[in-house]
């Protein structure tokens, strides 16, 4: 008989150290249970949100409101970048089942990995639910998602730090009456490996093999008084009595050499899971100028220790336990990303402006997919003024149609009181950066996803001008739009870029495999979605505390071309750093 086929996906990584780090990944029941846990979570996080906000009272402070809206928005699409990102690639739904999201690399997952990620999941929901995010993890040979390709991880199965079997300390004498060994090496291997995955198997495949197993050694099994399974533990547990204390040069895979390895070793392994737990807690900052070299060395010895570990064919979950020492210390060692806020402000002031410089031909591209449209709409209404009402929505229709009653009576296109202010500008932040998001994150789609968005969003702006000039209310209308327009639009070009990006990487994924260059460009689209993210914010809060107010279209003016200057300085900074990232 030979053994059960194992059918379970997994990743080897090699380490500097030359030692192979074996994950297994993690499938489509045990992701989809972490996303009903997490989704579950997630939905108790924000009613309790809109729960507290009511017992406060409705008549709290507008800001109260407006950190509420605003926190809501920010739990659905960052619940899963913050936990993955932030706690060691677990979410609480995927730390109860017992999976986690590293880097293809073998390395902890980062913040932007995470980020990138999770932005797709848009994209992986479609249709819902999450049918195209489910076809990729059940067929693909890392069960990777969407989201996984861009960010460039997986998901694997976490293995205990501790050995589940107490170890014995020191090898002990069979008992005289055992005798010499029964089996052979490599039979006593087989019935190792049994006896290992037998608790992942089920009953009836466990039973089913273990009656084989009897068979096969019926000469050495002379009493037949117990179920098979319960034969075949006796019989592997007789033949490791047998080998104790016995090993010989001759017998490399004698069971008694690991023992007396792993007991041995064992204080180093428990000394170095103290450093690691430290380093992930901290990382390398946690270690002072003396401690360091030590984690080093001690990393070193553990990744040895996993060599010879194989080479004894220790028991599974000792290999277990040494994998994920090496693991962590490879993390720690190999990646050390760091969320200071000096880093973060790098990042936002010349990553992001460099990431900008360096894809501005898929910006260019983007204003072409805008524009085009855009100019579309306003000359097809300006020719067929009457389409308007096939067109538009309602709202922007009795907006028109109210203009010239609220020109004479001196108000704007749209004025809310002082006291909702807050509450506006979080709504509008939160919807601009839900149609951003979901532009960058349909370029998967070959960019075609990013391309309709933007020409949508560029016809019905044509079209809305378009209707506005033909009621002699288009100046009416830019006096409203004008002190926020220059950075919201250009924010939703960004998006778009960032989408074509993907797109590219799909269709057209030059020398590299289309996986990296979907990962090495989702890295570039990353820190341009986050320069989206900084001119978005901006733009809320000018529409909500300019826009809707009594300013006149000086001030506005004013206010458009300093967001005028502030993009030509991020351009400028980004040419500086052009060849920094």
């Amino acid at each position: 008989m030979t053994s059960a086929r194992d059918y379970r996906q997994h990743l080897l990584v090699e380490t500097p150290e030359h030692v192979v780090l074996d994950y297994e990944i993690a499938g489509l029941g045990s992701r989809s249970l972490a996303a009903i846990i997490d989704t579950a979570i997630l939905a108790v996080w924000t009613a309790a949100l809109f729960v507290g906000y009511l017992l406060l009272g409705l008549r709290a402070s507008p800001w109260v409101g407006a950190l509420v809206a605003f926190g809501y928005f920010v739990s659905l699409w960052g619940y899963f970048t913050f936990f993955e990102g932030l706690r060691g690639g677990q979410t609480p739904g995927k730390r109860l089942v017992g999976i986690r999201v590293i880097l293809e690399t073998g390395h902890a997952v980062t913040f932007g990995a995470a980020a990138a990620r999770n932005l797709l999941r848009v994209a992986d929901f479609l249709p819902p639910p999450y049918l195209t995010g489910a076809l990729f993890v059940a067929l693909h040979p890392r069960a990777r998602r969407l989201g996984d390709f861009v960010g460039g991880t997986v998901v694997v199965r976490d293995r205990p730090m501790e050995i589940q079997a107490a170890v014995p300390a020191a090898p002990q004498e069979p008992p005289g009456d055992l005798g010499p060994p029964l089996l052979s090496d490599e039979e006593f291997r087989l019935l190792r490996e049994f006896r290992d995955r037998a608790g992942a198997l089920l009953p009836e495949v466990r039973n089913r093999l273990a009656d084989r197993l009897v068979e096969r050694f019926a000469a050495r099994i002379p009493r037949r008084d117990a179920a098979p399974f319960a034969l075949i533990t006796r019989l592997h547990d007789e033949e490791r009595a047998r080998r104790q204390g016995r090993f010989h040069v001759r017998r490399p895979g004698a069971g008694s050499v690991a023992e007396r390895f792993v007991a041995r070793k064992q204080p180093r392994w428990r000394e170095f899971e103290r450093l690691a737990g430290r380093a992930a807690a901290g990382g390398l900052d946690r270690f002072g100028s003396d401690e360091l070299p030590d984690f080093a060395a001690r990393y070193r010895e553990v990744a040895a220790d996993l060599a010879r570990a194989r080479t004894y064919h220790a028991d599974a979950a000792v290999l277990a336990r040494l994998e994920r020492l090496v693991a962590a210390g490879h993390d720690s060692l190999y990646h050390d990303e760091r969320h200071t806020v000096r880093r973060i402000w790098q990042t936002l002031t010349r990553d992001c402006p460099a990431a900008l410089v360096q894809a501005r031909r898929y910006v260019v591209v983007a204003m072409a997919a805008f524009w085009l449209p855009a100019a579309g709409g306003y000359l097809l209404l300006r020719e067929r003024p009457a389409l308007a009402e096939e067109v538009l929505p309602e709202v922007m229709l009795r907006r028109a149609e109210a203009g010239h009653t609220r020109l004479e009576e001196g108000k704007g296109y749209v004025e809310v009181e002082d006291r909702i202010r807050p509450v506006v500008a979080s709504g509008i932040i939160s919807n601009n950066l839900t149609v951003a998001f979901n532009c960058f994150a349909g370029g998967i789609f070959l960019g075609v996803g990013s391309l309709i968005m933007l020409a949508y969003n560029g016809l019905s702006i044509g079209a809305t001008a378009s209707h506005f000039a033909n009621q002699g209310l288009l100046l009416y209308l830019l006096t409203f739009i004008v002190g926020h327009g220059l950075l919201e639009l250009t924010a939703i070009w960004i998006a778009g870029a960032a989408g074509f990006l993907l797109g590219h990487s799909v269709v057209a994924p030059g020398d590299l495999p289309r996986s990296e260059a979907l990962a090495s460009s989702g890295r570039l689209a990353l820190r341009l979605v986050g320069l989206v993210i900084v001119l978005l914010l901006v733009a809320g809060m000018i529409e909500a505390f300019l826009s809707t107010s009594r300013h006149g279209l000086g001030y506005r003016l004013a206010v458009s071309g300093a967001s005028l200057v502030f993009l030509l300085l991020l351009v400028l900074n980004g040419w500086r750093y052009r060849s920094a990232i």
